[in-house]
């Protein structure tokens, strides 16, 4: 008898520890969020931050770096979004390390005290534009919902003197982020300049902002080699997540 290939369900994204249901999220499962989950450090980190974590995707993969040890609080303004990350939490490996709460992060980042050592966020970057059709995937993808600076203020408010602020952004609107961290204060700690392949240009930026100045360390991911395979470095940082590595 021929061995049966199993079914992987088909409203979401099934990763080797975890699965991510994302039918009801305006934002699916993509690359910046596997690239900013995969490369926020973690070391020693036991409150993690997830704003906007749509379907919980990041705060999931954190989890699972952090096996379970880390508190991850995730905050998302989509109700439907919300719940359906909530729902994949309470369904992962880390149920009882990941907590989501349906809120707008001002409102929410006002009402805490506690602080946290990493605060991640895969934020809208589009500037107002052309209707979506879709008031849920233009909150998700339009800075109307949340601007820089707003999301800049909020994880100030938020995070610890030591900690780090990471995020995933095109690389132009990289640059206009870091200028605009700086004159609220934040240093440039890490940057990951990312390209398809070596002949392109960047096209994403992973930056690390902490409160506390230091050197910054710079480096260049490559996602496909010249034989359009994937990277060694590529699948270094991602091999313990996708299937197929």
């Amino acid at each position: 008898m021929s061995e049966q290939k199993a079914v992987l369900p088909r409203n979401g994204f099934t990763f080797k520890q975890f699965f991510v249901a994302h039918d009801r999220c305006a934002m699916k499962v993509g690359t910046d969020g596997i690239l900013l989950g995969a490369w926020a450090p973690v070391a020693n980190v036991q409150r993690v931050l997830d704003i906007g974590t749509g379907s919980g995707l990041v705060a999931l993969m954190l989890a699972q770096r952090t096996g379970g040890q880390a508190q991850i609080d995730a905050v998302e303004l989509d109700t439907q979004a919300a719940e359906q990350a909530r729902e994949n939490a309470l369904a992962s490996p880390w149920a009882h390390s990941v907590r989501v709460y349906p809120a707008d992060i001002r409102d929410w980042a006002a009402a805490q005290t506690m602080r946290y050592q990493l605060i991640v966020s895969n934020p809208p970057y589009f500037p107002p534009g052309v209707a979506c059709g879709n008031e849920q995937r233009e909150q998700a993808r339009y800075t109307t919902s949340l601007d820089h600076a707003d999301l800049l203020a909020c994880a100030a408010q938020l995070i610890t003197e030591e900690g780090f602020f990471c995020v995933v952004l095109p690389e132009q609107i990289g640059q206009q982020f870091i200028a605009k961290a700086m004159e609220q204060g934040w240093h440039c700690r890490f940057r990951t300049d990312v390209a398809d392949n070596e002949m392109r240009p960047p096209h994403r930026v992973l930056l690390g902002l902490s409160p506390k100045p230091g050197e910054c360390f710079n480096e260049r991911l490559v996602i496909r080699s010249s034989d359009r395979e994937y990277s060694p470095a590529w699948c270094g940082l991602t091999q313990d997540f996708y299937l197929f590595m």
